[in-house]
């Protein structure tokens, strides 16, 4: 069973919050928080707006579209990402955003690429993406306070933020799919912290540690907090990345995703460990991995 935990009582140090991320956190990375800052009908006005992106005819859509450029910027097609070598690629669309810092000349901090309808799309992510950053920072805290840690530990170190928001469109499982497709495949988040609202339809499943598949599904207005391979390693395997899935049903699905990770040149090697991995290093081998136009570009 994923806990549901109360997002204002785990900020403020509740104990029954707090002992609840503690045991969740190494066991299986996945819970689900009410009573938040971000209020439902916010959740809901960029739910849509991201689906009248989605709606938008083909040529529409590639006028962001990200296959031109060498990042992880704009509107991503059916099957532009393969999360599982072994499995078909994923026959979501996205669309992605972040924190831009050109002048570094790193990808994980490219220039974002905007469509020019709907109406008024890019303050809506825009603003959601602000808030979503800031709630994370508080959750991180919270967390490190959980597993022994300074509760300011990770404070600093996501000023910059490699944070990428991503809208997934996740169509009706085509007849045609087989054993070998998946909206997304099984495959854990690469970063640090997710935080994954939905529109409610029923889709994503984690595994648990005996190896079978729990459904986990929230309403607008509560969030789906997961751990990402970065944390993991980051924390000494104090958090674990688990991993996930989405099958896909006759429902089509919207997800709005934030995958909170810290600035590009964070030491993220265990905590004392002496070692230097810098995030940005980790990040990108990653992105290079999944993305299908950054495998074709190298």
């Amino acid at each position: 069973m994923i806990p549901r935990v109360d997002a204002k009582a785990l900020l403020a140090g509740d104990p029954y919050a707090v002992d609840a991320v503690r045991r969740w956190a190494p066991e299986i990375g996945f819970i689900t928080l009410y009573n938040t800052p971000i209020s439902e009908s916010h959740v809901r006005d960029v739910i849509k707006t991201y689906r009248a992106f989605f709606k938008l005819p083909a040529d529409q859509k590639a006028q962001a579209d990200m296959a031109r450029t060498k990042a992880n910027r704009g509107w991503g097609g059916a099957q532009s990402e393969q999360v599982d070598p072994d499995a078909h690629p994923d026959y979501k669309e996205v669309f992605d955003c972040g924190f831009e810092a050109p002048e570094t000349g790193l990808r994980t901090y490219a220039p974002n690429l905007w469509p020019d309808q709907p109406e008024r799309f890019r303050q809506t992510i825009e603003g959601y993406y602000n808030e979503a950053c800031a709630f994370s920072v508080d959750v991180l805290g919270a967390i490190a306070g959980a597993i022994g840690e300074d509760e300011s530990y990770f404070a600093d170190k996501f000023d910059r933020p490699m944070a990428l928001l991503r809208g997934n469109y996740y169509p009706e499982r085509p007849e045609w799919a087989g054993e070998h497709d998946f909206g997304i495949a099984a495959h854990t988040d690469y970063g640090c912290l997710t935080l994954l609202a939905t529109d409610g339809t029923p889709g994503l499943e984690v595994r648990t540690r005996d190896g079978d598949w729990l459904a986990v599904n929230t309403q607008p207005g509560e969030f789906i907090i997961n751990f990402g391979e970065m944390l993991e390693m980051w924390t000494s395997g104090r958090v674990v990345a688990t991993p996930h899935r989405v099958i896909g049903s006759s429902d089509e699905r919207i997800s709005v995703v934030l995958f909170f990770n810290p600035n590009h040149d964070t030491n993220v090697a265990p905590i004392g460990s002496h070692r230097t991995i810098r995030a940005v290093d980790h990040l990108q081998k990653r992105f290079d991995e999944t993305y299908l136009h950054l495998q074709d570009k190298a």
